[in-house]
């Protein structure tokens, strides 16, 4: 059974008609292809006809043939019969050469909405930025949230317990990872996802030595997710097992595992100057998934695997966010929409006045005024001075959502 992912849809369905061209982008395996598949749907509910809908996953052999911008643009006129509108749909679109090319004469030269898919930021830079400048819209898309998660089974008639939020955490949210019963099944399944994204959209074929590399700081990289991680640390981990690796290639590597939505760099923000600062100094894992592939064991009490699962929902829910900066220390996140704030407070349990005092502690010294929140898996509301302490199942279920000022 589909799930729609209703979160996309909103931002998506104001496009569907429109001569813009909608890129949907997003680390593989992500889910995109169901979200065409559900926009074809709703488009037929609509009254579009399926002959006026084309649809291209260029990832399968049947369309092996189609190599270019030539080939692509030959394929889509071809089916083109009639002066009305068609809505064309191209999934893995970077698999075409030069395909920003046949986008720019489409959109030129033919009556079409184009949705387009890919599973690197190139699709928005270089010559397609420079041919289509003002003419896309992007939408990222991540894998389930825990939101889409509930939805998934009881839309499949599984059995549902919040309890199984301590499965989302380890293993996180690409869709045909629920298909998948025992944890070596769901282990293997990841493991062959990242090593074909790293051969697909990152390093290539016949580079076998790179690729190794490039395993290997990755999958540091995703290991240690949401602590403060410098170039210098990873040189240095990497010398501690007598191997060498220069700095300029390891922020290549950063650089490339941004690009294929691997991970999301996060910027820090000035609290005391209330202003984004330019350098990052955290990453953050698009799914937890790839973080537990690299792990011999997990220990739920990491609150920087719970920091993760709050980030990306912040990001699904439309959020922009930074890490906070005060004189001394740190906040968590800082998360704006609308050019509204809150701050927020990552811990696992609340289980002594110790715990508590540092959490709440850690907004003792902040004249902001924007609403402050700590939030943890207590289920017993701890709230007190004016911060808000949330359950964080609350927040990934939407049953509660953050105030803003």
């Amino acid at each position: 059974m589909k799930l729609k992912r209703e979160t996309y849809l909103k931002q998506i369905r104001p496009y569907y008609d429109s001569d813009i061209i909608k890129v949907i982008t997003g680390v593989r395996r992500a889910g995109k292809s169901v979200l065409l598949e559900t926009i074809r749907d709703e488009l037929a509910e609509k009254g579009v006809a399926e002959d006026d809908m084309i649809y291209l996953n260029l990832e399968d052999m049947d369309y092996a043939y189609i190599a270019d911008a030539s080939d692509l643009n030959r394929e889509i006129k071809g089916r083109i019969t009639h002066g009305g509108r068609y809505y064309i749909f191209l999934d893995e679109i970077q698999h075409v050469e030069q395909f920003e090319k046949a986008l720019a004469s489409f959109r030129a030269s033919l009556n079409v909405s184009l949705f387009v898919t890919g599973s690197n930021s190139a699709l928005l830079s270089g010559e397609l930025a420079t041919l289509l400048t003002g003419r896309t819209v992007e939408f990222e898309i991540l894998p389930f949230s825990f939101y889409e998660m509930e939805q998934y089974y009881k839309l499949n008639e599984m059995e549902w317990s919040e309890e199984l939020f301590f499965d989302y955490l380890k293993w996180g949210g690409f869709p045909l990872r629920f298909d998948y019963r025992d944890e070596a099944s769901v282990r293997r399944y990841l493991m062959n996802l990242y090593e074909s994204i790293v051969s697909r959209d990152i390093i290539g074929k016949g580079k076998n030595a790179e690729r190794r590399t490039f395993l290997e700081i990755s999958l540091y990289i995703l290991a240690n997710a949401g602590k403060e991680l410098s170039v210098d640390n990873i040189t240095a981990a990497y010398r501690k097992e007598n191997k060498e690796i220069s700095r300029r290639t390891v922020y290549n590597y950063l650089e490339k595992m941004k690009k294929a939505y691997l991970i999301h760099g996060v910027g820090r923000y000035n609290i005391v100057g209330k202003a984004a600062l330019g350098n990052r100094e955290k990453q953050y894992a698009v799914d937890t998934g790839f973080r537990t592939i690299n792990t011999n064991t997990i220990n739920y009490e990491d609150t920087f695997f719970l920091e993760n699962v709050v980030y990306n929902e912040l990001l699904v829910q439309g959020y922009t966010v930074y890490a906070g900066k005060t004189y001394k220390g740190e906040i968590d996140f800082v998360a704006i929409r609308n050019g509204k704030k809150c701050f927020i407070q990552v811990a696992y349990l609340l289980i002594n006045e110790e715990t508590v005092k540092r959490e709440f502690g850690a907004y003792h010294k902040i004249t902001d005024a924007s609403p402050k929140y700590v939030m943890s898996l207590d289920k017993i509301d701890m709230s007190h001075d004016g911060i808000i302490h949330l359950n964080i199942i609350d927040f990934l279920l939407r049953r509660k959502e953050l105030i803003l000022t």
